[in-house]
């Protein structure tokens, strides 16, 4: 994608960009090191630049076969409204029905309102057949 305005490339953000992206769009911080391990390994990202700046992004984990995680999607809050998460989304999900086998078990946690945008991506409630759960460690 290329409005002229925006640019989405694959690939995942650098360190620094993943990080300031995060805290900025309101999830959690991670450590610089925890940043550059994760984002190696990726199976495939996106960023969406403006202006040559990193401003939005979206990861896909996993396995590479069985299980997909969809996580980090994030934009900043001065360009959100304009489309760009579900821009990062059509990537991603793209990229997933283009690679992950037909068997491939995709799954994401959701926050707020961000649910109505993941719903139109065919993604539904778990519940009452299975509950997600988390745990931090530390």
């Amino acid at each position: 994608m290329n409005d002229g305005t925006y640019e989405l490339r694959p690939g995942a953000p650098s360190v620094d960009d993943y990080r300031r992206l995060r805290t900025a769009a309101g999830l959690s911080a991670k450590s610089a090191e925890a940043a550059a391990i994760g984002l190696a390994h990726t199976w495939y990202g996106v960023t969406v630049l403006h202006e040559g700046a990193a401003i939005g992004t979206g990861r896909v984990i996993g396995d590479g076969g069985c299980h997909f995680q969809i996580v980090d999607i994030c934009v900043l809050p001065e360009h959100q409204g304009r489309g760009l998460g579900r821009r990062i989304m059509e990537a991603l999900v793209g990229e997933l029905e283009r690679r992950a086998p037909a068997t491939a078990y995709v799954s994401l946690i959701t926050d707020g309102d961000a649910q109505h945008l993941y719903r139109k991506f065919g993604f539904t409630d778990t519940a009452p057949a299975s509950i997600g759960m988390a745990r931090s460690i530390g």
